[in-house]
């Protein structure tokens, strides 16, 4: 974090990155002194409401964010900033999108949590688009020319008010994370789960934080077990609302990589679940994606997978993603970064905050996560020493068929046999 004393007296010349929050009302003059350099722009937590016109003399500006704070429109001041791929304006009061205000160099574009009703035909026109994320809007329909972003491969549509998701969306040759729950097209089922209050646990330390809540150890006297306790904020994230997250929790039943869903907490304002422990043994499998891979995860360096690794997490996230799907369930996050592995390769699928659910007969959904489960077979691919050989062969392969652009030519989950 930087301040404005620092901007203003020339200490933060030549820097790449500068961010600011105190509580400005207007877009700070002296930012245009460091436009040989800066490309990283990050104004959230003010109070402005306009920018700029000139926002172009930035000229090596390749990210922008402007979360919370008070626009009521997306600003126009970007059309000139040739090099800026990623803008987020979440958490803002925005109700207006106007018609071609946007560079084409735009690929990641965050408008969750505001009053959007409508988006801009000219969307269609950023062909470089590959993540957008509208979560938390009023949006009733999205538009045709949206058919035209070929690029687009992560879309957040959760908390909206889309009765219907259009047929053209599921055609979109790259789309493989999609969410969408929370609006009157989104259907929704849920297992009967028994019910415990807070005075039968005993909770311990956090164990992890996310968007959607926070993760505590705990020990339950009803199970006579260690169990973990995650505690929903109810509020909207860049994935949805909480309860939906914990709908799709309650529903997903039983699988060897899925983690037990054991009881509902009652008893205190934040949504509760109580969910089996698991111990330390089990690291993530990745890392979220970073402002330079944008769709696709990170992995620690030096990571390698072995070919037979690779078949192990392959076949057991195949099978819990059949299960999902055969209860009409999408996970819509299917990332390594949502997988925890032991050292013997057995795995779990987790993070539901995305999931959605959707008639069956439409298989058209599942075929879109099946090339997410392709992109998570190239990840792994791409760091495995052995690039030869009939296991690889068979893997690159399947990975292939996964991440067709036809949708027509991708197996689903229950069809995958490795």
């Amino acid at each position: 974090m930087h301040t404005l004393y620092q901007l203003r007296s020339g200490q933060l010349k030549g820097i790449k990155r500068l961010t600011l929050s105190e509580n400005l009302t207007s877009f700070p003059e002296e930012i245009f002194e460091l436009a040989d350099t800066l490309e990283i722009l990050d104004l959230s937590n003010n109070l402005l409401t306009a920018l700029p016109k000139e926002l172009c003399r930035l000229t090596k500006l390749k990210i922008a964010f402007f979360s919370n704070n008070r626009f009521t429109q997306v600003p126009d001041s970007f059309k000139e900033c040739n090099n800026l791929y990623m803008l987020g304006l979440k958490s803002n009061q925005i109700e207006e999108f106007n018609e071609d205000i946007l560079p084409l160099s735009i690929s990641w574009l965050i408008l969750t949590d505001n009053k959007l009703q409508a988006l801009p035909n000219s969307i269609g026109k950023l062909h470089k688009l590959q993540k957008c994320a509208f979560a938390g809007n009023e949006l009733k329909k999205l538009p045709e020319e949206m058919a035209r972003c070929h690029n687009l491969e992560l879309l957040r549509l959760s908390a909206n008010h889309l009765d219907e998701i259009p047929s053209w969306l599921l055609t979109l040759p790259k789309l493989s994370w999609l969410a969408f729950s929370g609006n009157p097209c989104s259907g929704s089922q849920r297992f009967d789960l028994p019910e415990i209050t807070y005075e039968m646990l005993e909770v311990k330390e956090l164990l992890g934080a996310g968007a959607s809540g926070e993760i505590f150890k705990a020990y339950s006297h009803v199970h006579a077990q260690e169990v973990a306790l995650k505690l929903f904020k109810g509020a909207i994230t860049s994935d949805g609302y909480a309860h939906d997250e914990m709908n799709a929790c309650m529903s997903v039943g039983e699988h060897p990589n899925l983690i037990k869903v054991l009881a509902k907490v009652e008893g205190d304002e934040r949504l509760g679940l109580l969910l089996e422990y698991i111990p330390s043994i089990y690291q993530n499998l990745g890392f979220p994606p970073n402002f330079e891979t944008c769709t696709r995860d990170t992995f620690e360096e030096g990571k390698e997978f072995s070919p037979e690794t690779i078949r192990e997490v392959a076949k057991a996230i195949a099978s819990a993603a059949a299960h999902l799907h055969a209860q009409g369930l999408m996970h819509g996050d299917l990332y390594a970064h949502n997988i925890l592995i032991n050292n013997e390769d057995h795995c779990y699928l987790g993070d539901f905050g995305a999931a959605s659910f959707y008639d069956t007969e439409c298989q058209e959904f599942e075929k879109i996560e099946v090339r997410a489960f392709g992109c998570l077979l190239e990840d792994m691919l791409i760091l495995c020493p052995i690039k030869e050989g009939e296991e690889y062969d068979r893997l690159e392969e399947l990975r292939g068929q996964c991440m067709s652009e036809n949708r027509d030519d991708r197996p689903l989950f229950s069809e995958i046999t490795l």
